[in-house]
């Protein structure tokens, strides 16, 4: 039985650190709760503060990653356009062009989402910049932390 919660963890893991590129998977949820299922099951233990800091900075994470982007974005110029058009350019980009495409597919669609909206060139490469860059931020603040949590879950089980 020990092994099904371990593969169970592990595949919670996995789908954390896709999670942590992909915005439609809750990558940080997935990790934690892969570490959860080990201590519930009785095959690492973790103490309690360790669970509920945790769990409070991957709230406070989820929080802060949607408005990153938005900041930058704003920072730079850019509208809720660029913000679309960066997340439907990253997943055409990985779609089309793995792996390559899921950052060019980020700032491209940022771009043309901005020169849509405003129908200036500079605007829209300053705008799509910052839309980029709040994105990778966000991104590898979530990948890091899942990043984080893989560790974790080698220690325990390995």
């Amino acid at each position: 039985m020990e092994i099904i919660w371990i593969i169970l963890a592990g595949l919670c893991i996995v789908g954390g650190l896709i999670g942590a590129f992909l915005p439609i998977i809750p990558g940080l949820p997935f990790s934690y709760l892969g570490l959860l299922i080990l201590h519930f099951s009785g095959v690492a233990t973790f103490t309690t503060p360790f669970l509920i800091i945790w769990a409070i900075i991957i709230v406070a994470i989820l929080v802060v990653e949607n408005a990153i982007p938005a900041y930058t974005s704003k920072k730079f110029g850019g509208s809720n356009y660029g913000s679309t058009g960066s997340l439907i350019g990253m997943i055409l980009g990985m779609l089309f062009f793995p792996p390559l495409g899921f950052f060019l597919g980020t700032l491209i669609g940022a771009f043309v989402g901005e020169y849509i909206y405003k129908q200036d060139f500079n605007v829209a490469v300053k705008s799509a910049w910052g839309s980029f860059i709040g994105f990778l931020t966000g991104t590898m603040i979530k990948a890091i932390v899942a990043a984080m949590f893989a560790i974790m879950f080698f220690k325990a089980v390995f």
